[in-house]
């Protein structure tokens, strides 16, 4: 607008200055007229600057808060007693809890409530006024960090989260959102039936506490959180905030806030994909014990298999866990099931070992191999694993054929004695593969299917009861 006015006016003016292009009368005429269009000109930019309120307020908050007349540099009540500066934490989300980096993330709003007499100004309605980041860097504010933090940023978007607010008597409201990234000294001899503490720390950089008072601002109220935090493998028991002293031999003491937050593992995740599975291969590596002592292959594959799985369980285990020096919770439970299967191995190896040692003592005595150990039936189990007796056929080759004759008796002479017979010599039969399967079975499984399943449950009870 004011550089629309100057053409008017060097226009009228060159207009006047050509005397010999326009008439005297048509000068006079023309001047008044750029004139009066100059006067409406500055009226207009008069009236438009007195509405943009803007333009004035961003010459007068300088004056008001006295910025120029200060320097900031240095805090309020500089050589006098500390400033205190109030804390007050709203917290938004947790947003990781990493086992492996020893961390956790987390995204607040962190306000500071100070004085400093000198941003005092007058008003007439007592109102504060608010302002954003550009002013930070013109005045003093709290130089806030957070101990043993790794990562950490203000929001940015779409502008930089940060609001300043100053009232007429000097209070001052610094608020920011920002996100941190801080170490949590984890404790994970009782993994995965864990509880974890968990704290982020507020400190003073430069200032000790003969210069910056740190303190909550509402006490045990000041620490906000939102009712919906939530986490996929921990449930957040608790916030609560505290307050101490930091001590550094080089600079002295210095006040520190303490944002403390209590974290309890879920437990049925870890159920499904490593109790569980390790609970079922250690009850199949238990099958062995019914199976036949001499179906070699059966035993031994299905030990192998039990021992592999268990293997394949605490590696998948470890890979997802910090390299830690001491014994978790998981390792004693993986380790004691990985000896039960592994022991399970070791009892048929005992049972095949004093096997050959019967048999060989046998031969030594009748200078033969009893009918129970002839050659044909390890051919037999050579080829199909499994135990063929000679003998049992036998008998259940002639049990049918004389049960086809007393059949064909019991037809032509219907004497009612027939079905009295036949069931004697079921039972008979019964009896005697019963008798087999007692010969066949080694005393070491006959022990071992109640001592294995006894102690292994004795195991979980006591296990259980210790860590839950």
């Amino acid at each position: 607008m004011i550089l629309a006015s100057q053409l008017v006016f060097l226009t009228c003016i060159w207009i006047t200055r050509t005397p010999d292009v326009f008439a005297a009368s048509e000068i006079k005429k023309s001047y008044q007229r750029c004139s009066a269009s100059v006067k409406r000109a500055r009226k207009q930019e008069t009236r438009m600057r007195n509405n943009d309120s803007t333009k004035a307020w961003l010459l007068k908050y300088k004056q008001l808060l006295h910025i120029e007349d200060h320097d900031f540099a240095m805090r309020p009540g500089f050589g006098g007693s500390p400033v205190p500066v109030g804390i007050d934490v709203q917290i938004e989300s947790l947003d990781s809890i990493s086992e492996v980096n020893m961390d956790f993330t987390m995204t607040f709003y962190l306000r500071h409530y100070w004085k400093d007499e000198r941003l005092s100004f007058p008003s007439t309605t007592n109102k504060s006024m608010t302002f954003d980041h550009r002013l930070i860097k013109k005045i003093w504010v709290p130089d806030i960090f957070f101990v043993h933090s790794k990562r950490s940023f203000i929001h940015d978007t779409t502008v930089e989260n940060i609001m300043l607010r100053v009232y007429p008597d000097g209070n001052v409201l610094f608020s920011l959102r920002i996100t941190v990234s801080a170490m949590c000294f984890m404790d994970f001899s009782r993994f995965p039936l864990d509880t974890q503490n968990c704290s982020l720390e507020l400190e003073s950089y430069a200032y000790t506490e003969e210069d910056l008072m740190l303190y909550w601002k509402h006490g045990n109220k000041s620490l906000n959180t939102d009712e919906h935090i939530s986490l996929s493998q921990f449930f957040v028991e608790e916030f609560s905030a505290s307050s101490g002293f930091a001590f550094y031999s080089s600079t002295g003491w210095y006040n520190r806030l303490f944002i403390n937050f209590v974290l309890r593992r879920h437990i049925f995740f870890f159920v499904l994909q490593t109790y569980f599975p390790a609970m079922l291969m250690v009850m199949l590596s238990w099958v062995s014990f019914w199976i036949d002592r001499r179906a070699v292959p059966a035993r031994v594959s299905l030990g192998i298999t039990t021992v592999l799985t268990m293997s394949t369980i605490i590696s998948g285990m470890s890979a997802s866990m910090p390299q830690v020096s001491y014994i978790k919770a998981v390792d004693v439970y993986l380790w004691v099931s990985s000896l039960f299967v592994f022991l399970s191995v070791i009892e048929y190896a005992a049972v095949n070992y004093l096997t050959t040692v019967e048999e060989w003592k046998q031969f030594k005595k009748t200078g033969k191999i009893s009918g129970m150990y002839n050659i044909d039936t390890f051919q037999a189990m050579a080829f199909d694993g499994c135990y063929h007796d000679s003998k049992t056929e036998m008998d259940q080759t002639s049990f049918s054929l004389h049960s086809e004759e007393d059949a064909m008796q019991g037809r032509s002479t219907g004497s009612p004695s027939t079905d009295t017979s036949q069931i004697k010599r079921r039972q008979s039969l019964g009896g005697h593969i019963g008798t087999i399967i007692l010969e066949n079975n080694h005393v070491i499984d006959t022990y071992s299917r109640i001592l294995f399943p006894t102690v292994y449950i004795a195991f979980n009870l006591f296990y259980w009861g210790v860590y839950v």
